[in-house]
């Protein structure tokens, strides 16, 4: 829903702002380029109130929770895979689960098949992010019941969404009981999209 055929071969951030723009010349988008690390997670997310993840890898995904769980930022997760989909809002100072709760560790790398191989639906990425615009501003304006605690899944297949009531867990190793106060000594491997082997499609990445 963002990018344009005339576009292609642009840096997707770039392209993403000339869309919003032209929607709403009204907006202030920054449009950031680099890839998110652990040395610059913190610079990144530090200006904003609501966090909307939409990242395409696992070493993205879980940084960006981590990061998220030790500054106390909610996080509007998406994700997509061939004709599924899901949502959820973490957000910490609801103690509400963080990623890690619902998926402890991403697949091995020799069990993901990326993006090119796997595939997806053309339409979901515009459907997932409808979700989750909406769930920012509900965040934003302080309004409406968000998916906190509840996993959105969707099947685009039979056009049916389930709902998974999801908590916190008290020895996740982010946010449970005994989380680190850091990112040091964490591993976030560049693991392509995809579901993890010993879960369902139900709950594709």
């Amino acid at each position: 829903v963002l990018h344009t055929t005339d576009r292609i071969g642009e840096p997707k951030a770039q392209s993403a702002r000339q869309a919003i723009e032209a929607i709403n010349p009204d907006v202030t988008v920054i449009a950031i380029e680099d890839r998110l690390t652990r040395e610059n997670v913190f610079d990144v997310i530090e200006p904003y109130d609501v966090i909307v993840d939409g990242s395409d890898n696992f070493a993205t995904r879980y940084l960006l929770n981590d990061a998220a769980v030790l500054r106390k930022k909610p996080v509007v997760h998406g994700s997509i895979f061939r004709f599924d989909g899901q949502a959820t809002v973490l957000n910490p100072s609801e103690a509400s689960p963080c990623y890690r709760c619902l998926f402890q560790s991403p697949p091995p790398p020799d069990l993901a098949p990326n993006c090119a191989e796997a595939g997806v639906l053309g339409v979901l990425p515009g459907m997932i992010g409808m979700i989750q615009a909406t769930e920012a501003i509900k965040l934003v304006l302080g309004i409406g019941e968000t998916l906190v605690g509840r996993l959105l899944m969707y099947d685009a297949r039979s056009m049916e969404f389930r709902t998974l009531r999801v908590k916190r867990s008290p020895t996740c190793s982010m946010c449970g009981e005994h989380g680190p106060d850091s990112l040091d000594g964490i591993t976030y491997d560049d693991v392509s999209c995809a579901i993890p082997a010993a879960q369902s499609a139900s709950v594709a990445e």
